[in-house]
């Protein structure tokens, strides 16, 4: 299993990222996959899921809104649209395997902040 996020970086309060990661080294769509995030002296947090034909979806409430989870089966990649970020964005975003989180890759820094 290969997955690498990517897209990140620092933006002021109420900005957008995009961001995306690129899997390998497994049946990208047939499997259900997820977005997590840490931010350092919190617990890895679940933020979204998609199924893997990308008919469902699910958002934490602190999010649900202002994300957008997607797929494209066809490139092995998977995306996140964040929309009018705030400063309790601010972590280390990973794409993970499965629905509710699992194994993760590389991992792609988004800083919120004026």
């Amino acid at each position: 299993v290969q997955m690498a996020a990517s897209g990140g970086g620092s933006v002021q309060p109420g900005g957008s990222l995009r961001l995306s990661c690129e899997a390998s080294a497994f049946t990208f769509s047939s499997s259900d996959m997820s977005w997590v995030r840490w931010a350092p002296g919190k617990a890895l947090e679940w933020i979204a899921g998609i199924n893997s034909d990308g008919t469902t979806v699910e958002y934490r409430d602190s999010v649900n809104g202002r994300f957008t989870i997607s797929r494209d089966n066809a490139k092995n990649t998977l995306y996140l649209q964040m929309n009018n970020l705030k400063s309790e964005d601010t972590a280390m975003y990973y794409c993970s395997k499965g629905f509710s989180g699992g194994s993760r890759g590389q991992g792609t820094q988004v800083t919120v902040s004026s």
